[in-house]
């Protein structure tokens, strides 16, 4: 097994070979790659196409599969409920320099596998995706958070669904994909219903033993306050305070498919057996602050109205 990246944020796992080389550099990843060939790809490029393009054009003679991290995001929205494979699609551009649209930027990203593929690529159209070396910040903030202990502002209602993939249980979907040489796409998360933000919350008190108190407010109140707690979720956002479609998509696909899901409670123990071990992820620039999501002079002022 073989990585290509910078080398720069930590250390290749015990027997896998690093390639070192800037993704964005196309004569610098084509002599990492030279007269080397590979079963199979797994791609996780999240900007700008061309880059896709560039690394699918020069394994396209060299590996047998080609499987592209995607997201659900290469839907139009407002996303329908109960949304497939087959929703909408927003534009994208294979040869792009652009990565200022996230969501074009990736259906370009998988423009480019097919351009090259074809039949043979994979394109993994993640949902909300957390466990270990989740460096958005969303499980990470809220076990620090829970870590703080005394009154903790929860986004509800509490029984509002949450549906996510473990990033552990989508690596060894699409290694099993690679294997069966399976292409086309697939809406991959887990099972609409399968968990809620309470029973996620609650998990993570035991889980981790802490010793907190979850207080839930209504939609209403943190909005008027100004506050976007459940942002990190996907449950609200400041521009649509109620999104459809973001927690109930139709995976029947994927699951048909081999994929599996572990329980809420391994994904949130893995999750801070990894903060403890290796203590907190450095923000990845393109995600948002966690400020965003609420500060502690804004928890209390909502608190204090509850």
């Amino acid at each position: 097994m073989s990585t290509l990246n910078r080398g720069l944020s930590r250390p290749p796992a015990p027997g896998v070979r690093a390639l070192v080389a800037d993704r964005t550099d196309t004569a610098a990843v084509a002599a990492a790659l030279a007269g080397q060939e590979w079963d199979a790809v797994i791609e996780t490029w999240a900007w700008a196409p061309r880059v896709v393009r560039d690394s699918a054009r020069l394994l396209a003679g060299r590996t047998g599969h080609y499987g592209y991290v995607s997201s659900r995001g290469v839907h139009r929205r407002p996303w329908p409920a109960g949304g497939d494979e087959g929703a909408p699609l927003v534009d994208g551009n294979p040869h792009s320099t652009d990565d200022a649209d996230y969501a074009a930027a990736k259906r370009g990203g998988e423009l480019a596998v097919l351009e090259s593929y074809g039949e043979r690529a994979l394109l993994a159209r993640a949902g909300m995706i957390l466990g270990p070396y989740e460096d958005v910040g969303r499980i990470p903030w809220w076990l620090r958070r829970l870590e703080k202990g005394g009154r903790v502002l929860a986004p509800g209602p509490a029984d509002a669904v949450v549906q996510y993939i473990d990033v552990r249980d989508m690596a060894a979907w699409m290694l099993q994909c690679a294997e069966r040489r399976l292409g086309g796409a697939y809406t991959v998360t887990g099972r609409p219903g399968a968990a809620t933000i309470g029973q996620l919350l609650q998990t993570a008190l035991e889980v981790t033993g802490f010793d907190a108190e979850l207080v839930w407010a209504s939609e209403d109140l943190p909005r008027r306050e100004g506050v976007w707690l459940g942002m990190e979720f996907g449950l609200r956002f400041p521009h649509d305070p109620t999104p459809t479609g973001m927690h109930d998509a139709d995976v029947s696909a994927a699951f048909a498919a081999g994929l599996s899901t572990r329980p809420l409670r391994d994904m949130l123990a893995g999750t801070w057996a990894w903060l403890q071990a290796e203590g907190d992820p450095a923000p990845r620039p393109d995600a948002p602050s966690p400020g965003t999501w609420l500060d502690s002079a804004a928890e209390q002022r909502v608190l204090d109205q509850l």
